[in-house]
């Protein structure tokens, strides 16, 4: 059962809380009905996803062999099969159907942007990740559709900044990881990754400030636009942008300057800094998106 869940790999299942973005953004956390959609569709992309990491660590079986850490991964140290791999990868995806049905509206739609979010990932893994830039482009689109995945289900309408923002926050987290597999290059002299060779820590330390700052710059755009204020029947959303923005820095500083990992994950469920960040930003929002004001 061990070996089982660290080839599903459940601590990830985190990144898919991008699911309740929509529910959250769009005001309706309160609303039962749509609270119910974001959690099947929460659950049907967990088992996507866990289904996609069973096929990629069937891909990436030789080559995790032969890597000092990932060779310890369940199919590359012989604990579980490929073809039990290969059964769990189809039950997993069936699982992600079987919630689909659950859902209350929207079955078909939900469904075509988890199956494509699939096949997506199904490239990717065989093939589109050995490309520098593209596989990161891949991974940050990963994050968008999970909200369009979230907006579909509950027929909430996304606001551009929204999905431009979302798709440069993950596209920031996925260089940052990236910065990862350099520094263990350049220790080791391997790269962790066929394209690491095609990156360098110059351009992606320039690469994560780039994103860093437009991901703000999004965030405040999308706080003041008329749409949300109007929406939200305030315009004091721009005073949560101090989060976003402590929450940015102390990430760069924990990956540069105390050259930890950018494993979001990681960070997110190690970093008591970071959580405390992550509250404070939501009861914020929360606070100002659902207590009665009005527009100044």
């Amino acid at each position: 059962m061990k070996n089982i869940l660290l080839l599903l790999r459940p601590q990830q299942w985190i990144k898919n809380g991008f699911v309740f973005i929509p529910l959250f953004f769009g005001g309706r956390l309160l609303h039962p009905s749509d609270a119910l959609s974001s959690l099947i569709t929460f659950l049907a992309f967990c088992f996507a996803a866990s289904s996609v990491y069973c096929f990629n660590d069937i891909i990436d079986v030789e080559a995790d062999r032969r890597h000092p850490v990932k060779q310890l991964r369940p199919i590359a140290s012989g604990s579980v099969s490929i073809f039990a791999a290969y059964v769990l990868m189809a039950l997993m995806l069936l699982g992600a159907g079987i919630w689909l049905v659950l859902l209350p509206q929207h079955q078909g739609e939900t469904a075509a942007v988890i199956g494509f979010y699939f096949v997506l990932n199904m490239a990717y893994c065989s093939y589109l990740k050995q490309y520098a830039i593209v596989d990161v482009c891949i991974v940050a689109f990963g994050f968008v559709l999970r909200i369009i995945a979230g907006g579909v289900a509950t027929h909430i309408i996304l606001s551009n900044w929204l999905v431009l923002m979302t798709f440069l926050l993950a596209l920031f987290l996925s260089f940052a990881k990236r910065r990862d597999d350099v520094l263990r290059m350049n220790e080791t002299g391997e790269a962790p990754r066929r394209n690491t060779g095609r990156y360098n820590l110059t351009f992606i330390n320039q690469a994560i400030t780039i994103t860093g700052g437009v991901t703000l710059v999004c965030y405040i755009m999308y706080t003041v636009s008329p749409e949300v204020v109007s929406r939200f029947n305030t315009s004091h959303l721009y005073l949560t942008s101090i989060f976003v923005l402590v929450g940015l820095l102390r990430y760069i500083q924990l990956t540069v300057v105390d050259q930890k990992s950018g494993d979001p994950t990681k960070v997110i469920l190690h970093d008591h800094f970071m959580q405390a960040i992550v509250v404070l930003w939501l009861l914020a929002f929360l606070i100002i998106i659902y207590t009665p004001t009005s527009i100044e």
